[in-house]
């Protein structure tokens, strides 16, 4: 019998790349979306299942919607991807915030309860719920401190979820995913605004990439790595929660670095603090600068997680290196703006 999935926030990086993960496992795929003004579904398209995943109207807002969605599709998996996405946006968002990220996902977790109780439930936790880290590396026993909107309401969520668990006895588990990025990642993340930025700068359609904290320290993985550990976790003999990551932290300085060579710069660092800025070499043009407008109000500064646990009871374990994933989408970039360019 052909399984059915539910993934909500199907528009993204992650529903993209898990949709397709699905659909060469034999699965109907279902992507619930919000009616709004962005449609988009250029990432399922540069994927090419754009035809194979059934748009579905449900909004986390709604809790009757959600219901007679779930009743209606009557899935095996629902994996919850959506949410209000921007860390830095939750601090001007804090209250739409919460009730997307948090209450969303009780709205969920209570629909599929009072349908049928046994359905798999994944829930998209994050490495932003460590915040001001307690332990180097973190692991799925490490204390939460989370420092913005965003990682308190991924906090409730996650909570929920376990409650859910250990309430009803729900097959309901959290993936606590670390940063994982791609060329479907949107440029509103600074992995890829700096990929997009130094590509227009290379062909000459913009003059410098502006950021924030240059030293805060991320652990960056591959994002279709991430989306079969979702899937893995369902597939599991019992349900749990897992931190999902690389084991290595580098700095958005070392990833402008490395991005920047691979688009052909050769750059330096001149100044200091909010006074730093890239040069390249070659032309001696500035192409970096440094943006108080972009430093959050409270920073996290070093996250890296331990994905033991993972590996021990799922098999999993992250095959992209950093250099290679900042390559990837590097180079992803520069093609598309040569082609638009032409």
């Amino acid at each position: 019998m052909t399984k059915k999935a539910l993934i909500t926030g199907i528009r993204g990086q992650d529903g993209a790349y898990l949709a397709k993960l699905l659909i060469e496992k034999g699965y109907r795929v279902f992507g619930a979306d919000r009616r709004s003004s962005d449609t988009n579904l250029w990432r399922l398209r540069e994927l090419g299942i754009e035809k194979e995943v059934r748009v579905v109207y449900m909004d986390l807002l709604e809790p009757s919607l959600i219901l007679r969605t779930i009743e209606t599709i009557q899935p095996d998996e629902v994996y919850n991807l959506a949410a209000q996405s921007f860390v830095q946006a939750s601090f001007d968002l804090p209250l739409l915030t919460a009730e997307i990220n948090a209450i969303g996902v009780l709205r969920l977790l209570e629909a599929v309860r009072l349908y049928r109780a046994d359905i798999r439930f994944y829930q998209a936790s994050s490495s932003e719920m460590f915040g001001k880290v307690q332990q180097v590396p973190q692991n799925e026993r490490t204390p939460f401190q989370p420092r913005s909107p965003y990682g308190i309401a991924k906090l409730f969520a996650h909570w929920a979820t376990v409650s859910y668990r250990e309430s009803y006895g729900m097959f309901a588990c959290s993936g606590i995913l670390f940063n994982h990025e791609s060329p479907l990642r949107g440029k509103e993340f600074v992995t890829r605004k700096v990929t997009s930025t130094l590509a227009e700068i290379k062909y000459g359609l913009r003059d410098r990439l502006v950021l924030g904290n240059l030293d805060a320290q991320r652990d960056w993985g591959y994002a279709p790595e991430y989306a079969e550990a979702m899937w893995l976790m369902l597939q599991a003999d019992a349900p749990d929660d897992y931190v999902i990551a690389t084991g290595e932290s580098h700095s958005v300085r070392e990833f402008v670095e490395k991005a920047s060579q691979v688009a052909g710069f050769e750059l330096v660092w001149e100044g200091k603090g909010a006074d730093v800025r890239g040069v390249d070499r070659r032309s001696g043009r500035t192409i970096v600068e440094v943006s108080p407008q972009y430093f959050r109000p409270s920073e996290v500064d070093v996250l890296r997680g331990d994905y033991s646990k993972a590996r021990a009871q799922l098999g999993w374990a992250p095959r992209t290196r950093f250099e290679q994933l900042v390559e990837i989408m590097m180079e992803a970039d520069l093609r598309r703006v040569r082609e638009q360019a032409r």
